[in-house]
């Protein structure tokens, strides 16, 4: 009799452990959910340099691009002014590191930039438009459907030769940034 109340005790204690050992995570599948890390760089033959104002990175998951509810805002960790210049092959800006987003279909990218950017010419600096002429909100069409338990790794690269102008109607350096997105998916 005593030892089947010490095995019923054990098996007790044994269910107690097992349940308070759980984590969150353990009970909880996060199926629906993906990662997103977003990195910059550049390509050019210039030897000028350009400066980027970074606020933010955004993707939007809805059909309408005009609708504020369209685009999520990710977690951007690096933000402030740039030299996108030397962010070449070897060298990338970090801008999101593994943000987690519900999976869904993903129309577009973009940039969110300040009114700090500028390009620096032989030691001149030359303020950068991009209200009046340029693009502060720069995107580029991904349309890539986010499958859950993926990471996603994405390089957005900025073509800093075709994104600069010079308008002489306006005596004004124009950024319009042209951008192109490559998309690794990883499973974890």
């Amino acid at each position: 009799m005593k030892e089947f109340q010490f095995i019923k005790t054990l098996f007790l204690l044994t269910v107690v452990l097992t349940i308070s050992s759980c984590t969150k995570d353990d009970i909880e599948d996060n199926s629906q959910l993906t990662q997103i890390t977003v990195k910059l760089k550049s390509s050019n033959q210039s030897s000028s340099q350009l400066y980027l104002d970074i606020e933010g990175v955004q993707i939007r998951i809805g059909e309408n691009p005009h609708s504020t509810n369209s685009w999520v805002s990710l977690n951007t960790i690096n933000q402030g002014v740039f030299n996108v210049s030397d962010l070449e092959e070897g060298n990338k800006l970090l801008l999101v590191d593994d943000f987690e987003v519900e999976a869904t279909y993903v129309y577009e990218i973009r940039l969110l930039l300040g009114d700090n950017n500028f390009m620096d010419i032989n030691h001149v600096l030359h303020s950068l438009d991009i209200e009046t002429l340029g693009n502060a909100k720069p995107s580029n069409l991904i349309e890539t459907q986010l499958n859950s338990k993926r990471r996603y790794d994405m390089v957005i690269d900025i073509d800093l030769d075709k994104s600069v102008s010079y308008n002489e109607e306006e005596n004004m350096m124009i950024l319009n940034p042209k951008l192109y997105t490559a998309i690794r998916q990883i499973e974890y």
